[in-house]
């Protein structure tokens, strides 16, 4: 700022304004200022002073500014894009949260949700490991991370889901939501937000299978620990995947993402996730020492950042966690259409968008309006009055007034729910378990030996395995978990009450040896 002051001559000087908290300039250019005391407004004379004395202004200048910079700095605030989440995988208890109900772009995370529907799909029997997954040419041109598959190509479901995993491939993600979604990876979205609602993720909605950038695709960090924590709970079967470290496909080794495999202990998934508009995001499984959290970073500065700060949460959090609790706490949803079905869209769920929007690197906003009254009735009807700690309860009244541009998505969907064997409904909020209504579910480790569409042929499975498991089912008891589908009923055959962990993986042993599948999970 230029101040023409007359002093002598009448000569311009130049001024320049300080904080009286800034460091003394006399240090730095003392021959120069006119006071030994710095005041609010420093005069400096530079017509009359020679070129070396002028440049020695101007670097006292410079450095004045740097200081007064230093010195009005504020305090390092939590960055507003951040979010984040650490869950009790156990008892569900919510140990850390900071703008958990903030939506945020999903990123790859998206592909959480993709092999959701996967594992599902297998385990219902409508596909296998083998199947061939056809490459159309929308597949093959989606931009990295990618495999580089080839229009009119195939690829394997196994290999797509260690595409998935691993590299986080765009192109194997499209073929594989295009095959399961009937050729249309717009259905299989729709598919996906429908899932979502079932899980209890009601504030998700999908656009596509891969989570490249679209306005109308958002989450947030609670509802993807739901998502994580589905995942294990529902197909411990398939979990193992998530820990993959690397695959080989044709002749590329492709590793994985997750830089926090093998270097924090007990880290055994899930899915890292990175646009421009979503920062770095990553949703982390950990099980040490008895314990069992998942964590959820959406929105980080850098790669380096994100896993810096899940590193310190599981080191914070993992202990406060508890040793005890069944681990049920998503409850067991129908399986997702056939594909060759469409189904008719539902009504709008206004609930999915009841918390603030503020996307990360100052990304792009969704331009959809909403009615307040209608969203807070919605999210009271479906979470105000829910005990389960991952559901969340907000102060609506706040939020709202901070968003005023958060998205409704016209084509998401009403929460799904499923028939139990007494044809009531449950709530697909619940945590409680869907095993039939007059078998009580057996509470620690229990183990799958397969699935069917039928309870007797479920039932039969499991007296075999009675006979052959001999003292490794001793004490063990059988039950069926039924999961309504629109084809049927699926019907999973499992034995229950196990003691602990090596009990459980022991039984599975033998029963292998025997030629029977089986896996082992917290019930």
């Amino acid at each position: 700022m230029i101040h023409h002051k007359p002093i002598g001559n009448a000569v311009p000087l130049v001024s320049t304004k300080l904080s009286s908290r800034s460091f003394p300039l006399d240090a730095i250019c003392n021959p120069i200022l006119k006071s030994n005391i710095v005041p609010r407004s420093v005069s400096l004379d530079v017509l009359h002073l020679p070129r070396k004395a002028v440049a020695r202004v101007a670097k006292c200048l410079m450095m004045a500014g740097l200081v007064a910079t230093a010195a009005f700095a504020t305090p390092a605030k939590a960055d507003p894009t951040y979010a984040g989440i650490v869950v009790d995988a156990k008892t569900g208890k919510v140990l850390y949260g900071e703008d958990a109900d903030r939506p945020h772009y999903p990123a790859s995370l998206t592909k959480m949700m993709t092999l959701y529907l996967t594992f599902e799909a297998l385990e219902s029997g409508r596909i296998n490991k083998n199947t061939k997954i056809p490459v159309s040419k929308n597949a093959a041109i989606e931009p990295p991370s990618k495999l580089g598959l080839r229009a009119g190509g195939s690829l394997t479901v196994e290999q797509a889901i260690l595409a998935l995993v691993t590299r986080s491939a765009n192109d194997a993600a499209t073929a594989l939501g295009e095959f399961l979604g009937g050729g249309s990876e717009e259905r299989f979205a729709r598919m996906m937000t429908q899932k979502a609602r079932a899980l209890g993720m009601t504030r998700t909605v999908y656009r596509n299978a891969h989570g490249l950038p679209n306005t109308a695709q958002v989450t947030t960090a609670r509802d993807q620990a739901r998502l994580g924590i589905a995942l294990r709970q529902h197909f411990p079967q398939y979990y193992g995947y998530f820990s993959t470290r690397s695959f080989r496909f044709g002749k590329q080794t492709i590793g994985n993402h997750n830089r926090l495999l093998g270097v924090v202990r007990g880290v055994d998934g899930i899915k890292t996730g990175y646009t421009r508009a979503a920062g770095y995001n990553l949703v982390t499984s950990v099980q040490a020492d008895g314990r069992s959290v998942v964590g959820v970073v959406l929105g980080g500065r850098s790669g380096a950042a994100r896993d810096a700060q899940m590193k310190r949460l599981v080191a914070k959090y993992l202990p406060a966690a508890s040793r005890r609790g069944n681990g049920n706490l998503i409850a067991e949803t129908a399986p997702a259409p056939a594909y060759e079905a469409e189904t008719a869209e539902a009504p709008v769920s206004t609930a999915a968008a009841s918390a603030s929007l503020d996307l990360p690197h100052n990304g792009p906003v969704p331009t959809y309006r909403y009615e307040e009254n209608r969203i807070e009735a919605a999210y009271a009807a479906t979470a105000g009055n829910s005990a389960n700690p991952l559901v969340g309860k907000q102060a609506l009244a706040a939020t709202l007034k901070q968003q005023r541009d958060v998205a409704i998505p016209e084509t998401v969907s009403e929460p799904v729910t499923e028939q139990g064997d007494n044809g009531g409904e449950v709530d697909a909020l619940t945590t409680s378990s869907t095993a039939s209504a007059n078998i009580a579910t057996p509470a620690g480790w229990s183990i799958q030996i397969g699935a069917t569409p039928d309870r007797t042929q479920a039932e039969n499975l499991l007296e075999k395995a009675k006979d052959k498991g001999g003292k490794s089912l001793r004490g063990a008891k059988p039950f069926t978990v039924a999961v309504a589908s629109g084809q049927g009923q699926l019907y999973r055959a499992r034995f229950g009450g196990f003691a602990n962990q090596d009990r459980a993986v022991s039984a599975c042993k033998v029963l292998k040896k025997k030629g029977f599948a089986c896996w082992a999970s917290m019930q």
